[in-house]
């Protein structure tokens, strides 16, 4: 099936957000687009075509979406655009999968990456606080996407964790 536009999808529709290592140029993301088209084109489950569509947002993020009310995902159509994802990653060089990285947006607006452990870091020294715009990219459903859930505040995020104070312990 063609990929098609978001917006004829229904709120219940499964996401996946990939995060690409570094900001890709315009050849790259052509390259890539062009891969996830060609192949959620032809992407089945059990046999059954999967209504799915794709966007590219910010040069970084890549939000791949599949109807379930025409057809459930399963885990080896799942691991087949895993698949392409990582024949992309060998020819660009370019990483795109993986749940480690935080994903935020810098004082200046740009969209940065972080391990955990650095992210905790910024959060300490104050670099990054709960009103730093941060990316979900752990959502899973179309309506978490548009209802606003991907992209907001560290403080109402599963992010909040790096900002929460441990007491001091007293004594030795």
């Amino acid at each position: 099936m063609k990929p098609v536009d978001f917006n004829g999808f229904p709120d219940e529709s499964r996401i996946w957000i990939f995060g690409a290592q570094r900001g890709l140029d315009e050849h790259e993301a052509a390259g890539l687009m062009e891969a996830v088209d060609g192949f959620l084109a032809s992407w089945k489950a059990h046999g059954v075509p999967l209504r799915a569509a794709r966007t590219w947002r910010y040069d970084r993020f890549l939000i791949v979406c599949a109807d379930t009310g025409v057809a459930l995902p399963s885990g080896c159509s799942i691991d087949a655009l895993t698949g392409v994802l990582r024949e992309m990653e060998a020819r660009t060089g370019v990483r795109l999968l993986g749940n480690e990285a935080v994903w935020y947006r810098g004082p200046e607006g740009r969209i940065r990456r972080a391990t955990r452990p650095e992210f905790r870091s910024l959060a300490t020294t104050g670099e990054v606080t709960p009103a730093s715009v941060v990316f979900d990219n752990s959502i899973t459903s179309l309506a978490q996407l548009r209802g606003g859930r991907w992209e907001g505040p560290a403080g109402d995020r599963w992010h909040a964790v790096f900002f929460a104070r441990t007491p001091s312990r007293a004594g030795g």
